[in-house]
Parts: C-alpha cells; structure tokens; sequence
C-alpha cells in the first residue's frame, strides 16, 4: 500500500527555501522516490531511533553503528534531498559488448536483403566461406541470430516475420481452450441449443440471419441484422432466452468471430457451456443446418423483396415463427409442435399454447 509523506519529513531533510515551480517539481519527484523505496524509508526510521535513543541501543536493534548512519545523513545534505536515502542502482556501469566485424554484419544483411527468409542455419555456411576468403574471425549460428535481431535485418514486404523474436508471430500467446466435439449431439433434456448464422447478399448490401434451435424441444429462432459481430449475437440470445421457458445449460456453434469475445463472456457470466465444432465439420450442426434449409426454403427466400422495409419484414418473421414453433409438426417429436412437445414432455403449462398463438 502506497504511503504519502508528512510535512516532518520534508522540513527536517529539504535545505533551503523553494525559490521556482522548478524546485517544487524536483521536489515532488524526490518525494515520490523517497515513498516507493522501502529501504529508504527504513533508513530514516533508524536515524531517528538513533537520534532518540543513542548509538549502543540503535546497533542492538539494527545492527547499524554511527559511521554508517553519518554516511546516510552525508549524502541527504549533499543532495540537499531525502532521496539521498534512496539505495543507488547496483548494475555495473560497464557491460560486455559483442564485438562482430563490420564486414560480417554487412554481409549478413546483404544475405538476408537477398533471401528475407534466410536462416542463421542457411547463413552459417555462406558466412565461413566469405570470412576464409577476407581473413576474418567466423561467428557461431546463435551469433548470427543475435546479428539479424540486434540490427533488425528483417525485410518482409508481406506475411509472418518467423526469425524475429521480438514479432507478435515468434511470441507465444496464451489462448483461451475451446471445448469441441467430435459427433453430432443426441442430448437427453432440453436446454442444448444451436446456433448459426447465414449470410445473404442483396443488391450489394450484406444481411445475416442468425439462427438458434433446441436440438431436443426443436424451439427455434431467426433473426436478421446488418452486422456480423458479438454483439448482435448476445441481444439475439437474450431474445432468445426469452422465448423458450426453461433453462439452457449449453450452446454449440462454430468458429465463427460472431460467437467469440462479448458472446463468450455472457455465456461465462450465465454460467452456460459453450461447444465449438471442428472446421469444416457442419454435419455435427445438423439440427441448426436443417433449420436454415427449412427457414431460408420457406420464409427468406420468398419475403427477400421486403428486406429493405425492415417493420414488415420482421412483422412477417414473426408469424413464421409463430407457425414455426406452435403450428408446425415436426417427425423428430412424434408429429408434435414444439409447443405441444413442451407441454406433454417438458412439464409446461397448458396456457403455454394460448399464450404463443395469434
């Protein structure tokens, strides 16, 4: 937890009178060093221990004696700051350096303008031959990896930049898991949906229907809009959920980005289970894939001419729907509806009926 610094400190350490805005910075900055630096702080408690209670009793308490605490308060008076008590960086002022001949990293890039993609393994023999014929110390392969990163001798007009640690393709990235299946759900309550979106283009312009069906109850849901993204996926499930009367515990879709980011966390936060499907394995969608057929068969294809006017559009849509999920036998429930399979199976209300009829 961070702590602020009193009026006391800055009285007692702070030589002089603030004479420019420059000074008050300096100081505010040497303040907030003094604050973030625990050994400095606990150099200042023990120079007031010892100012208070002597030197025998400060070196039983902390093992500090006078020289040592003299050399603190010298160095606060020579900054004339409380930083002073701020530990100075311990890192060597001189580091080893790689020595490489010029003539080596000149070459090395001449290779690589030439081949972008040329490894340091593929370099290795081209550069032995080239220092044996100039005289030259050779260099080892991992050396001339640390040549083509340290001197950024990448020359990628398009694609992934492979041999560069510092690219966003060389990184490893943690990925969240998906859960997937392998086969075609047969699940044994209702409450397992899936979901899917199709795309028509019209004179040009881009409309997705997104889809959703009980796989067991076959309660479906069709919606358009003018964009493809999580967002509208997350307001067409919550109308979704609105419509069927019991609880979903899991949701199959593809990969597509519709059903990524802020529909996956919604799932989260509902605590429902989200399953993807392999690429390009569209039969496990088999129960959502027959309902675009269906719906795309009997509904969109025929109504396209009422698109643009979006008010009759859906008006239409929703007596489809209607038709679809309370007047329309389906062979999968005995030649039942899905309403009607809701009540008989699913434990509903016989008002359920009336209430989803024009």
């Amino acid at each position: 937890m961070a702590r602020s610094t009193g009026v006391s400190m800055k009285s007692e350490f702070v030589m002089g009178k603030i004479k420019n805005s420059k000074e008050v910075m300096n100081l505010i900055s040497h303040l907030r060093r003094f604050d973030q630096s625990e050994v400095a702080q606990e150099r200042l408690r023990i120079i007031k221990y010892y100012a208070k209670h002597g030197e025998v009793a400060t070196k039983e308490a902390f093992g500090v004696d006078r020289k040592l605490i003299f050399t603190w308060k010298k160095r606060v008076l020579e900054r004339k700051s409380i930083q002073g008590l701020v530990p100075d960086s311990t890192a060597p002022r001189g580091v080893r350096r790689s020595v490489v001949d010029p003539k080596i990293v000149d070459y090395i890039k001449s290779q690589r303008e030439f081949v972008p993609r040329m490894s340091k393994k593929k370099l290795k023999p081209l550069l032995d031959a080239y220092c044996r014929e100039n005289n030259l110390l050779t260099v080892s392969e991992a050396t001339i990896g640390r040549i083509i990163s340290r001197n950024n001798l990448f020359y990628y007009k398009t694609g992934r930049v492979y041999h560069n640690p510092a690219s966003k393709w060389a990184q490893n990235k943690t990925k969240s898991k998906k859960n997937r299946i392998k086969y075609a759900p047969k699940p044994e309550t209702l409450g397992y949906i899936q979901a899917d979106t199709v795309e028509k283009i019209i004179d040009g312009i881009r409309w997705y229907m997104y889809q959703a069906i009980d796989v067991k109850g076959k309660s479906a849901l069709s919606l358009t809009y003018k964009h493809l993204n999580s967002v509208n996926t997350v307001d067409f499930f919550k109308k979704f959920q609105t419509l069927i009367p019991y609880k979903i515990h899991t949701v199959q879709t593809d990969n597509g980005k519709e059903f990524l980011k802020q529909f996956r966390v919604y799932l989260e936060k509902q605590n429902i289970k989200h399953i993807f499907i392999y690429p390009r394995m569209s039969k496990i969608q088999g129960v959502v894939e027959r309902f675009n057929r269906t719906i795309q068969e009997d509904f969109i294809d025929p109504n396209l001419h009422l698109i643009y006017n979006q008010k009759a559009y859906n008006q239409r849509l929703a007596k489809y729907l209607i038709y679809y999920n309370c007047q329309r036998v389906h062979e999968s429930l005995g030649n039942m509806t899905p309403t009607d399979y809701l009540i008989q199976e699913g434990g509903m209300s016989n008002m359920l009926r009336s209430c989803t009829k024009n």
